[in-house]
């Protein structure tokens, strides 16, 4: 077995390009800033971290921030941009 380390720069996900995010990572493209946020439902806080994962990889991906708010009341999470 031969292990080698690589840059996380080289490292492509694009599993999730074809997943039911799909949708979402196609709006992040559209925030603008001081413009108006994205709602996104969750079921559960396991689907929860998967949206913000996709989200931080996207923030990484493009060197944009964007930036999250959760209402856990009705399974909601707001991403924004400054």
């Amino acid at each position: 077995m031969n292990l080698k380390f690589v840059s996380r720069d080289k490292i492509r996900v694009s599993k999730r390009r074809s997943s039911k995010f799909r949708q979402l990572v196609e709006s992040l493209g559209n925030l603008t800033s001081g413009g108006q946020a994205l709602e996104v439902s969750f079921a559960d806080t396991k689907e929860l971290n998967s949206i913000r994962n996709i989200v931080y990889t996207y923030n990484r991906e493009t060197g944009i921030k964007i930036k999250s708010g959760k209402d856990s009341e009705n399974n909601r999470v707001f991403f924004y941009r400054d």
